[in-house]
């Protein structure tokens, strides 16, 4: 556990992060299934954009007008994208700020009967190639969010929604905020998976968020009558430079023992024993103490001290964190404690916690040459298939079409026979370079076969029978197909009068030449 100003930003660079913050710079906005253009919210004033370039299948779906009335401050809710076909059906989100920056990413989802059916469904929740959470609900009108902490591996990020086969999986909204690089940072450098982020004493009853939070965190009212609550309207340090940022209306308030006791509890039940979970505290003293006063307090985690003593600053937030991760006992409890020292004069305080789950992402995507690769390939035939998320994982979900080594993950068959693809052989298959296996048969290519396609040394099998191109056949593919190195499967007219070298011809080398296409297995092979 370390306090957060060890590991502070620079004045200059924080100070740039909080301009940025303030002014919605780097977030993404999604309201999902709207049919409406671009609004801004009422309430906070963030602007939503509909959904259509972040996906490409789904359905727009209204909610119940029942439920709508009842989140009628929330346009967002109003409606939803639900996804009857597929199994894995994603959004692709492309951050400005790249890879090297922390995002909060919230995905929410809100039924709402929106299909009639009185049945919520239960999905999973993907990030990337790897396992978010199972969404699941209570009832009809049950909101639920997912929020991770998350540094991207590469540019595009993929939100994916998994049908399990209980029911439709939809989505409501999904927001993406860059964070400070040092905010929620695990040490392990793993996602971290918001399970509560609480307000103490909160003065409001609502739930907090943009614009009183730069980067619009969530931040849930938390009252109960056993403590004590505090508050000031004073002014807090203009120095504070602690990169959690906590909103002037969350570190205002704090709770404290009544007056008998001299400690506080806060048990956190039914947790997975064999998870790390991660708390960020922030403290700070509102009241204005006599020299006489001593305000000091131990923090301990299932019977261990975590920290202290921690004397809180007077009007200045300091954060203790998890260094490693804190695991539950055996029966899935972690039991915090803060316990007055003998020097202190007052009980302890605190003013608002977050808590986390450890996230064990691989992050083993598809090698990005490939993915930019094989998306060039899918833009320039305007294929419509459901090609979202990484090409290739998990392997259960690998693209249609595709086949794929997976130490490394790279592209290595591409088979688009009968895909209505018309126009020239797209020079970017040549950029799948560990490409094994090449099928583009029985469509409606033209044009010149092209000599790269005698340049890709992994290349093995080649089938360009039925469609419209043009000879001849180049040279290098004729003659790796004469030493066995490629299987070659064209139409007849491509290889007339063609001859390998000056000192041979053709008809003197063996070719295969197929009756029917590759996708019916059968093959009859002829020696010209």
């Amino acid at each position: 556990m370390i306090i957060s100003k060890q590991f502070l930003h620079a004045i200059f660079f924080l100070a740039i992060t909080m301009v940025q913050a303030q002014d919605q710079s780097g977030f993404i906005s999604i309201d999902c299934g709207t049919s409406d253009s671009a609004y801004r919210d009422q309430t906070t004033g963030i602007r939503y954009l509909p959904d259509t370039n972040f996906t490409e299948t789904g359905e727009n779906k209204d909610i119940s007008s029942t439920y709508k009335l009842e989140r009628d401050d929330q346009q967002q809710l109003w409606n939803v994208r639900s996804f009857p076909e597929g199994t894995r059906n994603c959004y692709t989100l492309k951050p400005t700020k790249g890879i090297d920056t922390r995002y909060l990413i919230r995905a929410g989802f809100m039924y709402g009967d929106y299909d009639n059916l009185g049945q919520p469904p239960v999905f999973d929740l993907y990030l990337g190639v790897d396992f978010w959470d199972t969404i699941s609900f209570k009832d009809e009108a049950t909101l639920v969010n997912q929020e991770i902490a998350y540094i991207p591996f590469w540019d595009d990020i993929y939100v994916c929604l998994v049908n399990t086969g209980n029911g439709i999986p939809f989505i409501s909204v999904l927001e993406l905020r860059p964070l400070n690089n040092d905010t929620y940072d695990s040490q392990t450098g793993g996602p971290l998976q918001l399970l509560d982020r609480y307000d103490f004493a909160s003065a409001n009853d609502r739930v907090m968020r943009y614009k009183d939070d730069p980067f619009d965190r969530f931040w849930s009212p938390f009252y109960v009558d056993i403590w004590k609550p505090l508050n000031t309207t004073e002014v807090f340090n203009s120095s504070d430079l602690n990169p959690c940022m906590l909103p002037f209306d969350v570190k205002r308030t704090a709770f404290t023992p009544n007056v008998s006791s001299a400690s506080m509890e806060i048990t956190l039940n039914k947790l997975k024993t064999t998870s790390r979970y991660f708390f960020f505290m922030h403290f700070a003293e509102l009241q204005k103490l006599r020299k006489n006063q001593t305000r000091e307090f131990n923090i301990s985690i299932n019977g261990d001290l975590w920290y202290g003593p921690l004397v809180p600053l007077y009007l200045d937030v300091t954060t203790i964190r998890s260094k490693y991760g804190d695991r539950p006992d055996s029966e899935g409890n972690i039991r915090i404690v803060f316990n007055q020292t003998q020097n202190s004069t007052l009980p302890p305080l605190i003013n608002a916690m977050e808590s986390f789950i450890l996230k064990k992402f691989s992050g083993k995507m598809t090698n990005q040459e490939d993915v930019d690769a094989i998306l060039n390939i899918k833009l320039v035939y305007g294929l419509k298939r459901n090609w979202q998320g990484d090409p290739c994982s998990p392997k259960a979900y690998r693209w249609n079409g595709l086949n794929c080594s997976y130490n490394p993950r790279r592209i290595i068959s591409l088979n688009l026979s009968l895909s209505g693809l018309k126009g020239g052989i797209s020079p970017y298959i040549a950029d799948l370079v560990m490409l094994q296996s090449l099928d583009l048969s029985n469509n409606s290519l033209n044009g010149p076969v092209p000599e790269f396609l005698g340049q890709m040394s992994f290349l093995t099998v080649l089938n360009l029978k039925g469609n419209n191109l043009t000879g001849p056949v180049p040279a290098a593919i004729l003659e790796r197909s004469n030493n066995g190195s490629l299987t070659l499967w064209v139409d007849d007219y491509l290889i007339n009068n063609q001859t390998l070298s000056t000192s041979g011809s053709l008809g003197k080398n063996k070719f295969f030449a197929p009756l029917v296409a590759s996708s019916g297995g059968f093959l009859v092979h002829f020696v010209l």
